[in-house]
């Protein structure tokens, strides 16, 4: 119970990552609100899981508005904003990737920390604390070709974490960051461009421990940066990728 009497929201909550971050702060005793751009997905996990639900577009403001007051609402106050949420471009060299897809990461990856970070720090700031934890990725530290433009909206991600830790810290709020390498989430197609066993064996030999991260491994690296026992722990980029960026 390492995080009783604790209140999240983990946005991206439905599936992947932000399913196994959910699952595993519910376990360790938090009240959790999980919100996702999919309606549909989000109330049926929250049902799964047993925690509340909200369908939020992280890139809008008033979604994100509305979803930081369902939050207070629901359980009196926020503890815990766990930014999730994330998308990518298909693999293509850095001058062919749209305008319409570059901008788009961009407002789900980089524009959606800025507009939680907007309504919810006010709410740490009265209530004298906080924890704010960035899902980046290891593509924002060690950047491979072909995925260019989601690369550089991790790498953002990872200094607005300690330029936010900064600022922040004399308000008592605690910001850090994961930075996971490809897991079994529905985003490995998107990354690997086809997902064959030719595609998963070539990833896998980047990383040394042999295997792709899982769900259950950031919920339970998310637990302790999220939790009392990682008050001295902020502006902290966590690589939780097998060895990938050694």
């Amino acid at each position: 119970m390492r995080l009783k009497g604790k209140a999240a929201i983990v946005t991206g909550g439905a599936s992947g990552f932000g399913a196994g971050i959910a699952g595993k702060f519910i376990a360790e005793g938090a009240r959790v609100m999980i919100a996702d751009v999919n309606g549909k997905a989000v109330d049926a996990k929250a049902h799964e899981l047993g925690c509340e639900a909200v369908k939020t577009d992280v890139s809008s403001d008033s979604d994100v508005a509305a979803m930081v007051t369902s939050a207070r609402s629901a359980f009196g106050k926020i503890d815990i904003l766990v930014n999730n949420a994330g998308v990518t471009h298909l693999p293509a060299p850095l001058d062919e990737v749209s305008e319409a897809d570059f901008d788009r990461v961009f407002a789900v990856n980089c524009k959606a920390v800025y507009l939680t970070a907007r309504h919810a720090v006010p709410v740490f700031r009265e209530q004298g604390s906080g924890a704010i934890l960035n899902v980046a990725s290891t593509a924002g530290v060690s950047p491979r070709p072909r995925l260019n433009w989601y690369n550089a909206s991790k790498g953002w991600m990872n200094t607005a974490t300690r330029t936010m830790a900064v600022e922040l810290a004399p308000d008592g709020i605690r910001v850090n960051a994961l930075n996971p390498v490809a897991g079994e989430t529905p985003l490995l197609k998107s990354f690997l461009g086809e997902d064959t066993p030719e595609m998963r064996a070539r990833f896998l030999a980047t990383i040394p421990l042999g295997r792709f991260s899982t769900p259950e491994d950031i919920g339970n690296a998310a637990c302790y940066l999220c939790s009392d026992e990682a008050g001295m722990v902020t502006g902290v980029c966590l690589e939780v990728d097998g060895g990938r960026c050694i």
